[in-house]
């Protein structure tokens, strides 16, 4: 008579650990490794983070430096929040000002170079959905002509007011697609990357529908190296206000 299936032992006392601790215990180890092998680490903070360009900057700065972007508790409990449980002598000033948008810059380059290379970096991209217009972007009434036909239902989707007019596109109306200083929303950043990629480059339209809006932008908050420690105030400006209050 065959086995019941019913009657299989299960063990309770077996359990895998969560994928998120140890992904998290990883990211400590390598932030302690990462003070000990380099000599100056830096809080930063971003705007318009944008990751292939961010990983670009990894690459580019690999064999001198090493950039973190973890969850806040997960960096403080590696620098450690006190002179108790610091990795290294002064390091835990390091981790109040991990707040908000912001990361570890781990770096054995001079200082005045990482100076340079934070204010300078500028990378720009297309806004997305909540970013904050730059300017007004207006579309009046007439034809389309730098849009085919098969054009138009995507452009009505967007909320685009148009038609087809013996096989041309037509805005029937003046539209307004973005307004200076408020958020962007969905369909105008459909509009503001997609129609770029129709519209001929010598076209007024084109400049301004082929903007690029949001602008990628990193900047230090502090630095710290074994006999220094120092507080950026242009960095730190770029925190959001309670967080910044609470650091200063």
């Amino acid at each position: 008579m065959p086995k019941s299936k019913r009657n299989r032992p299960v063990t309770l006392s077996k359990t895998k650990k969560k994928p998120g601790l140890e992904r998290k215990g990883k990211v400590v180890a390598d932030i302690k490794q990462a003070v000990d092998n380099y000599s100056t680490a830096y809080v930063f903070t971003y705007d318009n983070m944008r990751n292939q360009k961010l990983k670009d900057l990894r690459e580019q700065l690999k064999s001198s430096s090493r950039i973190f972007l973890a969850g806040k508790k997960v960096m403080q409990i590696a620098l450690g929040r006190s002179p108790a449980d610091e990795a290294k002598t002064g390091v835990h000033k390091l981790s109040k000002f991990l707040q908000g948008d912001s990361g570890l810059f781990f770096t054995n380059l001079p200082r005045d170079d990482v100076e340079r290379l934070f204010r300078e970096f500028e990378e720009h991209d297309f806004a997305r959905t909540g970013s904050a217009a730059t300017e007004t972007v207006e579309l009046k009434e007439g034809p389309l002509e730098q849009f085919t036909h098969e054009m138009e239902p995507f452009l009505r989707k967007q909320g685009l007011p148009v038609r087809l007019n013996k096989g041309m596109v037509e805005l029937v109306a003046d539209h307004v697609v973005c307004e200076e200083g408020k958020p962007i929303s969905p369909e105008a950043a459909q509009i503001l990357i997609y129609i770029c990629n129709y519209v001929n480059i010598v076209t007024k339209l084109t400049r301004l529908l082929g903007m690029q809006m949001a602008t990628f932008r990193l900047y230090l908050v502090c630095r710290w190296s074994s006999d220094d420690f120092e507080v950026y105030k242009e960095g730190l400006a770029q925190l959001r206000t309670d967080e910044a209050d609470d650091c200063s």
